[in-house]
């Protein structure tokens, strides 16, 4: 058993907090709702705390996943972050998807204080977190990444560690980057599909089969038919992460004509009032033109 404290309780925080608890570690948890937290502790019988430093405090294993990059450092740094309690020896999980130059920077800040960093954004959307199916990149020292590994594999299917600090966000945008063009090509093909008169769901069976099959096609291809775009990764975090990917482009030299194409796409979808419904929201763009 871990002592372990679990930042940010989330659609995807609350349930990997959960899987914790549940496989027999001691877990404490924050959120910027109280209430949450609170709600989270009935449910699984952990503690709470009322700052990320109190309730990282005598962690041995502390984790996050919150929304961007100046979340995480408000729960890292500062009086009330948990880096201010963390004892020399613990290490501190990061889930979230960032940037790798605020990993880097946390990486380094951790270190100082004798506290291990793992950049470790997650791919599955929520019901990889509710099934503990999360397919987990990270980077770090290896031998850090081999203290964390055992605790992260009780939400995830695949963990890999894919080099030095920074390596498992640069991984994770190259999730987001495929992605956003997977979903647009099922959203072009359904809505030519549509036009042409026909059947969605026959087209999609035949195809799906082939080489033009994919997860966003087998898991998403019915809700974009039956207009239901209220579950998963939302469209206002995708814009967040591919503005990530594009500005780490500009750094690097990639050339990301399609993401770049995309993320205006999504901005569309933005404008149409979808922030909030989930990223196979582009085939609605496509039926509104």
């Amino acid at each position: 058993m871990t002592k372990i404290t679990f930042l940010g309780l989330g659609v995807m925080g609350y349930p990997m907090a959960g899987h914790l608890a549940r496989a027999g570690h001691e877990v404490t948890v924050y959120n910027r709702t109280a209430a949450k937290a609170g709600a989270w502790a009935a449910e699984h019988g952990g503690a709470t705390g009322a700052t990320p430093a109190e309730a990282a405090k005598g962690a041995e294993m502390v984790m996050a996943c919150v929304g961007n990059d100046d979340d995480l450092r408000s729960v890292c740094l500062g009086p009330d972050g948990a880096f201010a309690t963390m004892s020399e020896g613990s290490i501190f999980v990061d889930h979230t998807t960032v940037s790798a130059a605020v990993t880097r920077e946390l990486y380094e800040a951790a270190r100082l204080k004798g506290i291990a960093f793992v950049d470790a954004p997650v791919s599955g959307g929520q019901a990889g977190a509710e099934n503990g199916q999360l397919s987990i990149m990270c980077g770090g020292d290896q031998a850090d990444f081999d203290r964390a590994e055992p605790a992260m594999a009780v939400y995830s299917k695949l963990c890999r560690r894919i080099g030095e600090s920074g390596a498992g966000q640069m991984t994770k945008m190259c999730n987001q980057i495929a992605i956003a063009g997977l979903v647009q090509g099922l959203s072009e093909a359904l809505h030519f599909a549509s036009k042409a008169g026909l059947d969605g769901a026959s087209v999609v069976e035949v195809i799906s089969q082939g080489a033009a099959g994919s997860w966003q096609m087998s898991n998403r291809f019915e809700t974009m038919l039956d207009d239901h775009f209220e579950h998963g990764f939302a469209v206002d975090w995708m814009r967040k992460d591919l503005g990530i990917c594009l500005a780490t482009a500009d750094e690097n030299g990639a050339s990301l004509p399609v993401t770049a194409l995309v993320d205006q796409f999504y901005k569309d979808v933005q404008k149409m009032g979808g922030g909030r419904w989930d990223t196979s929201s582009l085939f609605k763009r496509l039926q509104a033109l």
